[in-house]
């Protein structure tokens, strides 16, 4: 299939322009004028796409919002004459604010909404969405909100799974242990470990939780009964959890598990968690910097202070919709069109949705070197040979 370009101008200098790879083509086509849109709107093109925030939620919520609000902004003046207005909506941080914010954006002609950010705003204004046919790319990163229609922007574990196995089986890594937080990522890391270690012919031996029932402690010591030691039956060991990963290395370490022979896996929360001298060498899986560094110094620039890490999602949902607005007619974002399998590409790199609502993300690698991350392998720029 040809690849078609629909990049905007003037993006491409900066590494954030999105692809679109085939698919059906548009047709034409208007229905009656909708009413005129209610909230802060962004961009003055005529395709209508509304952005949910929880913007009157409390604490961290509200600052969270404002991040992607921004972000969004960003987006808009980046694309200088985008063919969409970009409707802000409050969703409250609530089931039912997300439910009627969603509504009043389709009765205002919104073709697409992005947002909101939370696993029960998703879902609500999925199913409100759903009903008009109205498609939803939130940025919530529990795979429980997606669903058909409702897809999910964020970082997911399937992609970070996939990438650091796959890598570690091209360095010969073939015999597999994990320790997993015993909680909801915990047990989606370990059905996606489980489809990843045999997909690359390998075999795990051991995953330990720890939690409410079981101590980190106990974890270590079940896994290094086959990690340590002069010949260990396994040679790399997942430990997904970025806020917990330096103490459980330190531990490793301390239990006889040698660095040198045992290779230490970790998950795209190892980019943005403290990485002491007990991760060194060990590998993780993130976007490549030099896009997001190009974007972040620009929302710097805008707005006097550094984005949040994850607010980078808006940006790339934003240029998507412009991207695929300048095709017209009234098919620009259907299913059909959301779910191509080559997929599209932004700030963060190459990504597409899946038909179940969560997305594949190419990630670079990693390793662990004096507390910063070395690129070892880098990002793919397509999704050839991947299913």
């Amino acid at each position: 299939m040809m690849l078609i370009a629909i990049g905007l101008a003037g993006l491409a200098a900066i590494g954030c322009t999105p692809s679109y790879f085939g698919g059906p083509g548009f047709s034409g086509g208007r229905g009656p004028e909708p009413p005129q849109p209610v909230g802060e709107v962004l961009g003055g093109g005529e395709v209508k796409v509304a952005l949910l925030l929880p913007l009157s939620a409390s604490g961290n919520a509200a600052s969270l919002a404002a991040a992607y609000r921004n972000t969004a902004e960003l987006a808009i003046t980046d694309l200088s004459t985008p063919n969409i207005q970009l409707i802000v909506k409050d969703s409250q941080g609530t089931s039912e604010g997300a439910t009627a914010a969603a509504s009043q954006a389709v009765a205002e002609g919104a073709e697409l909404i992005l947002g909101p950010v939370f696993s029960h705003e998703v879902a609500a204004a999925g199913t409100a969405a759903r009903q008009a046919g109205v498609p939803v790319i939130g940025f919530s990163s529990d795979v429980a909100a997606a669903s058909r229609g409702t897809y999910l922007m964020s970082f997911l574990p399937r992609s970070d799974v996939a990438r650091i196995i796959a890598y570690a089986a091209s360095q010969g890594r073939r015999s597999f242990a994990a320790i997993l937080p015993a909680n909801a990522y915990g047990a989606v890391v370990e059905a996606e470990l489980q489809q990843a270690v045999a997909r690359h012919g390998g075999r795990i031996l051991s995953i330990e939780r720890y939690g409410a029932e079981n101590s980190v402690d106990q974890a270590v010591a079940s896994v290094s009964a086959v990690a340590a030691g002069a010949n260990p039956q396994v040679d790399a060991i997942l430990v997904p959890d970025g806020g917990n990963a330096s103490a459980i290395g330190a531990k490793l370490a301390g239990a006889g598990v040698s660095r040198t022979k045992v290779k230490l896996l970790g998950s795209g929360q190892w980019a943005n968690a403290a990485r002491g001298a007990a991760l060194d060498g060990g590998w993780y899986p993130a976007p490549d910097a030099a896009g997001y560094e190009a974007f972040s110094g620009r929302y710097r620039t805008a707005y006097g202070s550094a984005p949040i890490r994850i607010s980078s999602n808006a940006y790339d949902a934003v240029i998507l919709a412009a991207a695929l607005a300048r095709g017209g007619g009234v098919q620009r974002y259907t299913d059909a069109i959301l779910t191509n399998p080559n997929g599209f590409s932004g700030i963060d790199g190459i990504f597409r949705f899946r038909t179940d609502g969560t997305n594949d993300r190419g990630l670079a690698v990693y390793e662990v070197s004096g507390g910063s991350g070395r690129l070892v392998a880098p990002a793919p720029n397509s999704f050839a040979g991947s299913s």
